[in-house]
């Protein structure tokens, strides 16, 4: 009866871990493409199901029946005579032993599955290949045209830099921005092109686009016909609803309705979860 109850135990064991794999497996094969380290996950996953396997074949396997022991006749047998007495089989203890191996295996093996950013950016972006994005209060440290005006030299936000890199390397961008000057523009320009936006990134200086209105910016969005527009005015977002496929919403208050495609989120880079 304990070999057959062992037995039911690790059976149940091997299949709620064969649908954890399962799970996890369909995770991490969504994405398009697999870098190094998934390639590495992939074998770490080759390791864990042969030591499986192995574990399954060792414990399925014929089991010798030990013959009884005859129990001595001296005074000690008294002892294992007691009502209170517990034996544990020592098969019990190995399997216990295995299945608490097998789980570590287990548990090494999806912490080092973790998904890169640049599968990240490309799950949550559905694989979109154009995307139209806001400088101002998004790319930039500056809120408004008109803080932008006001200072020497604009900032490129270094928490959003990785971000924009993994979206320059897969989709075609083009950022854009209302401008009060002339300076204003080259402010911008030169603020990208000192972070290397424009050398580390597949970004050119031609899409990057100034206007002199937010109706200006609009109208950019809609010519291009981007799968994705970015931007933190929700007067914007509500006209592009209807002709964009998704967007993000960047503000730090989660609005109250929203169309079915748009999304909010504080910040670019907390979108994609890289901070």
């Amino acid at each position: 009866m304990a070999t057959e109850t062992s037995k039911d135990e690790l059976l149940q064991l091997v299949k709620r871990f064969s649908a954890y794999l399962t799970v996890k497996m369909s995770n991490l094969f969504s994405f398009s493409t697999l870098d190094s380290r998934s390639v590495g996950a992939v074998a770490g996953l080759a390791v864990a199901v042969v030591f499986t396997w192995r574990l399954l074949r060792s414990n399925s396997g014929p089991q010798r029946r030990q013959p009884k022991r005859q129990a001595p006749t001296t005074s000690r047998s008294v002892v294992t005579t007691q009502p209170n007495a517990v034996s544990i089989p020592s098969g019990d203890v190995c399997s216990s032993l295995e299945d608490l191996r097998v789980q570590n295996v287990v548990d090494e093996f999806f912490q080092t599955a973790k998904p890169s950013l640049g599968q990240i950016v490309r799950q949550k972006l559905s694989e979109g290949r154009k995307v139209t994005c806001r400088l101002v209060g998004v790319i930039l440290e500056e809120s408004s045209p008109e803080e932008l005006q006001g200072k020497s030299q604009a900032t490129v936000r270094s928490s959003v830099l990785e971000v924009l890199l993994e979206i320059t390397k897969f989709c075609d961008l083009y950022l854009m921005e209302r401008v009060l000057d002339d300076e204003s523009e080259q402010k911008v320009l030169t603020a990208l092109e000192n972070a290397g936006v424009f050398t580390s990134g597949g970004l050119v200086k031609d899409k990057v686009l100034f206007c002199s209105s937010e109706t200006g910016r609009s109208s950019f969005v809609r010519q291009l016909e981007p799968d994705w527009h970015i931007d933190t005015n929700p007067e914007i977002i509500f006209q592009l609803a209807r002709f964009i496929k998704y967007q993000l919403h960047i503000s730090p208050i989660r609005p109250e309705r929203a169309a079915a495609n748009v999304l909010s989120s504080p910040s670019l880079e907390q979108f994609f979860g890289s901070t």
